[in-house]
């Protein structure tokens, strides 16, 4: 094939790191990712301060990727008032750590916050009005065991009122669901919302599917909360389908090699083992582009993209798992025929949105509506 005019040409007389990091540096605003984008965009401008906003998406989708353009735009557009205001932060985002003991760790989380606020001397703060056991007049430190959850919780109160970010993004939410026996799921979530309305702060939920176990706990969280769904491309939806095309071709021109591989001619291949995915797909043309350029090859060839792929059987277990979420967050015939019903009100067809037309029975003597001829039809002779 021609050589890949995609990337500029004087890449290939670069070494192996900087092309590869010209590669894994890639973000292709593909539409799914710029329609989810905007949907963002929005929630968080029109939104009011102490919403919650989730946004699901398989393992792989790309959501950690748009949340980081997100930040960036973020800064790009408040950099006027950054600039007046040096002590304010546009916005922070944290993860949620996996727990060790098999319970989500608050403490933890509020310190990596306060962290990711830059609260100076996180580990030097000291409990205020109290007193060191082992060296009386000298006031506890923040990090001795005994220091309550609350007590970090209000650091971070006073953080945000100081920093007033724009919003709080979450990375890997649904670590906020690991809690120990005896704990209900609602509580979890009763923290973030709590603090979401005491500091008047938007916070963003990122997470796969299994945040799904948080939405609708309440109808107070239904009414504060906005929903937004970062999907894999369906091979059942032709313009899925062109999409996919697309951001392959993409991927296969912006490859720093001397032979550009045509990628675009198995592409059924790489959704079949990326699900739809691109962040998986990214990922592993990303592993098998290291391949190549350690082997010193041209191009890519058949053997540096199969031992770099998922397995059938990863495939396999990532496709269930998108495939329970995607039904979970359908809006259903079935389910909006419950609640009209519930309402009282008329039942809808399956196709059409609006509701059906009663049909009303004629008084006896009453015409069948129809238009009445007007003029007069004339004989021929």
């Amino acid at each position: 094939m021609s050589v890949n005019s995609g990337f500029p040409p004087d890449l290939l007389s670069q070494p192996k790191a900087m092309r590869m990091a010209y590669f894994t540096g890639l973000t292709i605003a593909h539409p799914l990712l710029v329609k989810a984008y905007e949907h963002l965009r929005r929630a968080i401008s029109e939104a009011s301060a102490d919403s919650l906003i989730f946004v699901f998406g398989p393992t792989g989708v790309g959501k950690t990727t748009m949340m980081l353009r997100f930040g960036q735009r973020l800064i790009e557009e408040m950099s006027l008032e950054l600039t007046a205001d040096r002590g304010r932060i546009p916005i922070v985002s944290v993860e949620a750590v996996a727990p060790d003991s098999g319970s989500f760790n608050w403490k933890d989380f509020y310190k990596r916050l306060l962290v990711r606020l830059e609260e100076p001397l996180v580990d030097r703060k000291v409990r205020p009005d109290s007193q060191d056991e082992e060296c009386p007049g000298r006031q506890q430190p923040m990090t001795s065991r005994t220091v309550a959850i609350a007590e970090w919780r209000m650091a971070v109160e006073r953080a945000l009122h100081h920093r007033r970010p724009r919003a709080i993004l979450i990375d890997e939410a649904q670590h906020l669901a690991k809690m120990a026996a005896g704990r209900r799921l609602q509580d979890q979530l009763d923290c973030l919302k709590s603090l979401a309305s005491l500091t008047r702060t938007i916070h963003v939920l990122v997470g796969t599917y299994e945040l799904l176990a948080f939405r609708n706990l309440s109808a107070q969280l239904s009414r504060r909360s906005l929903d937004i769904h970062l999907r894999r491309y369906r091979a059942d939806q032709p313009e899925d389908v062109t999409a996919f095309k697309n951001i392959l071709m993409t991927f296969q021109r912006q490859m720093p090699l001397a032979e550009e591989p045509d990628l675009i001619a198995r592409w059924d291949y790489f959704y079949e083992r990326s699900i739809g995915c691109i962040g998986v797909l990214r990922d592993w043309l990303a592993r098998a582009l290291a391949l190549a350029l350690e082997n010193g090859a041209s191009s890519l060839t058949p053997d540096h993209l199969e031992s770099q792929g998922l397995s059938i059987a990863q495939c396999e277990k990532m496709l269930a798992e998108a495939s329970e979420g995607e039904d979970a967050l359908t809006d259903h015939i079935e389910a909006r025929t419950r609640l009209r019903r519930r309402m009282g009100l008329e039942l809808v067809p399956d196709s059409p949105t609006l509701p059906v037309v009663k049909k009303t029975r004629r008084d006896v003597g009453t015409r069948k509506p129809k238009r009445d001829q007007i003029g007069v039809k004339r004989r021929a002779g």
